[in-house]
């Protein structure tokens, strides 16, 4: 039997792919990934031993390199868990370091020990405690009170377990910990469980502006269907926080269409602090329908809902735009802004993903400095290399696709993926 082939690789849809190192697969599958959710064409499970089995391979920097960046640039909060499990195998002083940067929020703590714990308890390592102590240590009452949530391992559990060394500023704190009696905190959640009225509660931290922003979006419809006064909600929409996907603003306005105008106008002074593209860009949407996929099981947001958040953010950022949408077919949207263009791509017909046919047309047809496409990268046809310059963000996770080579390739749905698009031209 011959052994020494050529293997190739092909999309979900039966293109070609690209042949990539093992940094460029792991950061494929990461960087687009909520963890544990099934795809339009892989499973959860199988996307998660992917992604350990490529970290396995990678040298521990990277690994705790990647950990971060998903972390803190790309919002992913499961997916950098995983990769910290990897590096916890991999052993070394840059465990512990590398735990403390991932952990943001407490209920990190105690989700990292249930992944750790999956198949069974078993020792924690000196690093793994180190690295959790310091992560204890940036919390504030409020933050361990809010997130200490009911589960087979809570916070207290964790503090047991690793021992952090409080300051004397924190010592009391650290007590309330181990008697699990923190103050509770001042949240919708709370208050409601405690029996509070709706009404009530929202418009008193509404007026109080304690009110988180994400919250904020997620319970416009609740608010409105219970009577709070449209005023407060709409003071509180315009005081956006950067923070907020804009994918969210477009899942807020779906539930809350009263609200479109307010929700718009806050994503559209959000979008106005971010930095210019100069030039022509072309922006290629993929309406397949794939991207019609949820991201999550809990979810209603799709792989195109990220699409059109981030077809809005280059509608404010660069300074000539044209959009255009394909599946089977090729067609150009008008130049719209904000909601408008989100409605715009998700009129345009879903079927197969004809990438390269898309791209043929572009090169043949239109003139650009850049060329943009944002997809899954699941092709049906061969998919050619750009006239200039060619940028393909993948918003999926799946384990092939066709946008590297001449291609900048770029994984992720957040704003940083625009980021990195303006960080590259500054060279």
């Amino acid at each position: 039997m011959k052994i020494n082939t050529k293997t190739t690789l092909y999309t979900h849809e039966g293109a070609k792919a690209k042949h990539i190192n093992i940094k460029q697969q792991l950061e494929r599958s990461v960087l687009s990934c909520l963890l544990w959710e099934n795809t339009f064409y892989e499973s959860g499970e199988s996307i998660a031993d992917r992604i350990m089995q490529l970290a396995d391979q990678c040298e521990s920097d990277f690994v705790a390199d990647l950990a971060i960046k998903a972390r803190t640039s790309y919002k992913l909060r499961h997916a950098p868990l995983l990769l910290l499990l990897a590096l916890i195998k991999k052993g070394g002083n840059i465990v512990s370091k590398t735990i403390e940067s991932v952990i943001n929020r407490p209920d990190e703590m105690t989700e990292l020990l249930a992944l750790y714990w999956k198949d069974g308890k078993k020792p924690i390592s000196k690093q793994m405690k180190i690295g959790l102590g310091n992560a204890f240590l940036k919390f504030s009452e409020y933050q361990l009170a809010k997130w200490n949530r009911p589960g087979d391992i809570k916070l207290r559990d964790v503090m047991f377990l690793v021992h952090p060394k409080p300051p004397k500023d924190k010592e009391e704190l650290f007590k309330r910990v181990a008697q699990d009696c923190l103050e509770t905190p001042n949240t919708w959640e709370s208050r409601m469980a405690a029996g509070g009225n709706k009404k009530e509660v929202f418009t008193d931290l509404l007026q109080s502006n304690k009110l988180g922003y994400m919250a904020l979006l997620r319970n416009l419809r609740g608010m409105l269907e219970c009577g709070v006064d449209e005023r407060l909600i709409k003071s509180a929409i315009g005081r956006p926080s950067k923070t907020v996907l804009p994918f969210r603003f477009i899942s807020a306005a779906k539930h809350a269409p009263r609200l479109e105008r307010e929700l718009e106008a806050a994503l559209h002074s959000l979008c106005n602090e971010l930095p210019k593209l100069h030039g022509q860009t072309t922006l290629l949407v993929d309406t397949s329908i794939s991207m019609n996929n949820r991201v999550s099981g809990k979810s209603e947001l799709t792989r195109l809902d990220s699409a059109c958040g981030l077809a809005i953010l280059l509608s404010y950022m660069c300074t000539n735009l044209r959009v255009i949408c394909f599946s089977n077919k090729v067609t150009e949207a008008p130049p719209r802004l904000g909601f408008a263009l989100s409605d715009l791509i998700k009129s345009h017909e879903r079927s197969g993903t004809y990438l390269g046919n898309a791209v043929k047309a572009v090169d043949q047809h239109v003139n650009y400095d850049r060329l943009i496409v944002i997809t899954d990268e699941q092709s049906h046809d061969p998919v050619p290399d750009p006239k200039g310059k060619g940028y393909m963000i993948n918003v999926a996770s799946y384990e092939n696709g066709v946008g590297y080579g001449a291609w900048t390739h770029i994984d992720g749905f957040s704003e940083s993926v625009i980021n990195f698009i303006i960080e590259i031209e500054k060279q």
